[in-house]
């Protein structure tokens, strides 16, 4: 995997709050890496033939057409990998988003703004629901196996999102299948106010602070707000 040149997000590490603390090494640089992988190796039973229907039941939906999707991602240290996720999206999705942003001045401004469309063309009816229930992110637990991912940390980010994140938390942590942003207020803050969420999350990273987020995931994926 290539990496990016992170080196104008170091000097914010300043920035943080002068509250801010070194999290439990401990946890942070070994046990949170045996959480992870022991939390998926545990679920596997159940999750796997939970995503083997779901990719069934999306083969028919789409009349055949891949129903796993990659894109690259940034992770730890800016070091690009692979994310995998049921595919939501048609085919033709940037050249769907691309038309949709020109003719839609308000689309262009909640995209500009936070990276997400409400009303999002590019999604299939299934799609949706997928989202809606973050089912679709299932397959990322692979890349907790793989080490790319954590359980627990920042939202994901793509290569085209770096200028418009002020912070410098993201690069220090893995991104995370759930984490602050994920159970908070997400669907109404602007993409800028993830790096707010990153360096809370860092300053209280533990492993109670991971057995809380993931237990308010639970709750957040039941009440289906996710688009």
């Amino acid at each position: 995997n290539k990496s990016l040149d992170i080196s104008r997000f170091d000097a914010g590490a300043a920035s943080l709050p002068s509250t801010y603390e070194q999290p439990v090494e401990f946890y942070r640089f070994g046990m949170k890496r045996v959480l992870d992988v022991a939390l998926v190796l545990l679920s596997a039973p159940i999750i796997v033939p939970v995503v083997a229907l779901l990719a069934l039941a999306l083969a028919i939906a789409i009349s055949g057409r891949p129903v796993f999707y990659s894109q690259s991602r940034v992770g730890k240290g800016g070091r690009l990998f692979k994310l995998y996720k049921l595919r939501t999206m048609l085919p033709n999705a940037e050249a769907l988003l691309a038309e949709h942003i020109a003719r839609c001045p308000e689309a262009r401004r909640e995209w500009e703004q936070t990276q997400k469309l409400k009303n999002d063309p590019r999604v299939t009816p299934f799609g949706r629901l997928l989202r809606q229930s973050s089912l679709d992110e299932l397959p990322q637990l692979l890349n907790v196996l793989k080490g790319d991912m954590s359980l627990v940390g920042p939202r994901p980010m793509m290569e085209s999102q770096i200028s418009l994140y002020p912070g410098s938390a993201y690069y220090r942590l893995k991104p995370g299948i759930t984490g602050f942003w994920q159970i908070s207020d997400r669907n109404e803050c602007d993409f800028s106010d993830r790096a707010r969420f990153d360096e809370a999350y860092e300053r209280s990273l533990s492993l109670v602070t991971d057995i809380k987020v993931l237990a308010r995931t639970v709750l957040v994926v039941l009440r289906c707000t996710g688009y």
